[in-house]
């Protein structure tokens, strides 16, 4: 197999069903040579199954030591935190995974301070991406958090509602939080090449079911808890092993990204926006669309920001008017 680079990848988390899911999907795509699995718990049962797989041309390690893990890391992907159970929202998981968020990315600065990009995909990931690029001292375009899977709920959901293949399914964004605050845009998106407008308000698709359709999106994650008993595992890996491809060269990844945000209108806050996520980082432009999308893009961004500023009240970061003391990069 011919691999995108020989650089370290260290998936953190990889003892759990997320993180050896990216294991073996990173190991499938080609992405390195250099697997690094990290986790409290140790992951060397994962090494073993992926050694096992026959993936015999890559150097699989695993360990508890993060001295060793993030020694010489290149690439990180974290699910290294709490996972949501029924009932839960990502926001009640918001202070002991930032905790967790904080003393990644101390670990970060201290151990692999060099590292090109980290993916974080552990809910609330807005937050939890917010707090590890504080503590990281990285660039801005060098954390992203998991935001694609909303828009593909999205696309899926569509592309069962009118009987086609996903990629007949286009323009699908969701933008804002990752979570049930998120704007869901449909003003783009093109079923098998006809505009989604065209459709909402007819017989075929009323108005009323368009608005329950988003409803539902928002709160994709809850009904995979409902059918599968446990939160999502298969969707997030993937679409985050697509995300730290991207980076190392691969193919541009196809979805918003959660990103560092501070402009005019949006400051110092991570949320998804319509981003480049390519070889060269994280690039963002601000979401185009109706009215009404961007009230709610704006509602989402509010929410935000009231997390925010409870993990001020709560200690785990400083005041804003702090924060390029701790990275110069914000």
């Amino acid at each position: 197999m011919k691999y995108l680079t020989n650089e370290k990848l260290v998936i953190v988390g990889a003892a759990g069903m997320i993180g050896s899911n990216m294991a073996q999907s990173a190991l499938m795509m080609g992405l390195t040579t250099n697997l690094c699995l990290y986790d409290v718990f140790s992951p060397e049962g994962v090494a073993e199954e992926m050694r096992q797989s026959g993936f015999d041309d890559v150097n699989i390690t695993a360990t508890t030591d993060v001295a060793e893990a993030f020694k010489d890391a290149k690439y990180i992907i974290s699910s290294g935190g709490a996972p949501r159970k029924e009932g839960m929202t990502r926001e009640d998981l918001l202070a002991g995974n930032c905790k967790i968020a904080e003393e990644l990315g101390k670990n970060i600065k201290t151990y692999c301070p060099d590292v090109k990009h980290v993916v974080i995909i552990f809910n609330p990931a807005d937050l939890t991406g917010l707090v590890t690029l504080l503590y990281s001292g990285l660039k801005p375009g060098q954390v992203t958090t998991l935001a694609g899977l909303d828009s593909t709920r999205l696309q899926n959901a569509l592309a069962k509602k009118f009987g086609v293949m996903m990629n007949e399914v286009t323009g699908c964004a969701t933008y804002g939080g990752h979570g049930e605050q998120m704007a869901v845009f449909g003003s783009a998106v093109k079923i098998a090449g006809k505009p989604l407008t065209d459709l909402i308000g007819t017989a075929e698709f009323p108005a009323e079911e368009w608005e329950q359709m988003k409803k539902d999106v928002t709160q994709g994650g809850a009904a995979i808890i409902k059918l599968r008993g446990r939160s999502s595992f298969q969707s997030p890996s993937y679409l985050s092993v697509e995300m730290i491809r991207s980076v190392m060269g691969g193919e541009t990844f196809r979805y918003p990204a959660g990103t560092y945000v501070s402009n005019e209108k949006y400051n110092h806050i991570m949320m998804a926006m319509d981003t480049v996520l390519d070889a060269k980082g994280c690039s963002y432009k601000m979401p185009v669309g109706t009215p009404e999308e961007i009230a709610k893009l704006d509602a989402s961004y509010e929410h935000l920001c009231k997390m925010r500023d409870e993990l001020v009240t709560l200690n785990i970061v400083p005041a804003i008017s702090e924060w390029s003391s701790i990275n110069p990069n914000l």
